[in-house]
């Protein structure tokens, strides 16, 4: 089992020396990754099901953040947790995706997507709300055709996105494409997973059944569309106060890996559950440098 740990600017606030403090002490108790959220914009009467989004929360950008986390750190994995594809233009996306994979030696490799769950997101950044998944979809073709093009360029032409003969240089560092994890708690999201995904985060309040069908949905797809079903990852949501039990039932259900949220935003408190969850379930825990 993999263990990655999420920190939200939207309760964490935008500190910059909390943020880099976070990020050190999660890499020196050996967790594999740290995740951020991200929201474009949010607007009064915003809803999360039947929860009411304070609009003043500061999320910040997902990607900046990891770039500043990435010139703090050595080790850990960047990662987020979701990045809302389709209001990102995809060809911009690959280009700083790749700036940051390089940058970092290599660690941008835990992006995951989502649609987005908020009209009024959308409407601000001129998507239409109802197109999302394919324009997601599409995105995402965009980003790997990008990456895999030499110098000749490569051309593509969709619903959402065309151009012809185009080159995207720095590549990411070693590799010929980014992983690309879809998150959602849908049979579509599944689906999507299993044609284009390299894993499946998916989030909400679903039942074991439920969960085990839609994994289920990814691999058959992955067969369906050719693709290796054994290749794919399944991240799911814990928190730092979890037991080895809980890991195990997860591990179970062919989980590989748990991104963890503390339970608390201050920060002594927040480092004193990193630490025990590292001791309770054996990470490499690695000396503070100095």
């Amino acid at each position: 089992m993999k263990f990655g740990i999420s920190y939200n600017t939207a309760y964490n606030g935008v500190d910059p020396e909390k943020i880099t403090a976070y990020a050190r002490h999660a890499e020196d108790c050996g967790f594999e990754s740290l995740y951020l959220p991200e929201h474009l914009v949010l607007y009064p009467g915003a809803m999360f099901g039947p929860y009411e989004i304070p609009p003043s929360l500061p999320y910040a950008d997902p990607l900046d953040c990891l770039t500043f986390v990435a010139a703090a750190t050595r080790r850990i994995l960047l990662g987020t947790g979701v990045l809302l594809l389709p209001y990102h233009h995809p060809v911009a996306l690959a280009k700083r995706l790749a700036t940051i994979d390089v940058l970092s030696k290599g660690r941008m490799r835990l992006l995951t997507v989502g649609l987005g769950i908020l009209p009024g997101e959308a409407r601000a950044v001129g998507v239409d709300f109802g197109t999302r998944g394919r324009r997601a979809d599409e995105a995402i073709d965009v980003m790997r055709l990008l990456w895999g093009g030499g110098e000749d360029g490569v051309s593509y032409a969709g619903e959402f996105f065309a151009f012809d003969d185009v080159c995207i240089f720095p590549k990411p560092h070693g590799v010929t494409h980014l992983p690309i994890h879809i998150g959602g708690s849908s049979r579509p999201a599944a689906r999507r997973v299993g044609r284009r995904g390299d894993g499946y985060f998916p989030g909400g309040a679903l039942d074991l059944d439920e969960r085990a069908l839609q994994m289920d949905l990814a691999r058959s797809t992955a067969a369906e569309a050719g693709r290796d079903p054994r290749t794919l990852e399944y991240t799911r949501w814990g928190s730092t106060d979890m037991t080895v039990e809980q890991v195990e039932a997860l591990a179970a259900q062919g989980v590989t890996r748990v991104v963890v949220n503390t339970t608390t935003t201050e920060p002594d408190r927040q480092r004193e559950e990193m630490s025990a969850f590292a001791q309770r379930f054996g990470l490499a825990v690695s000396p503070s440098p100095g």
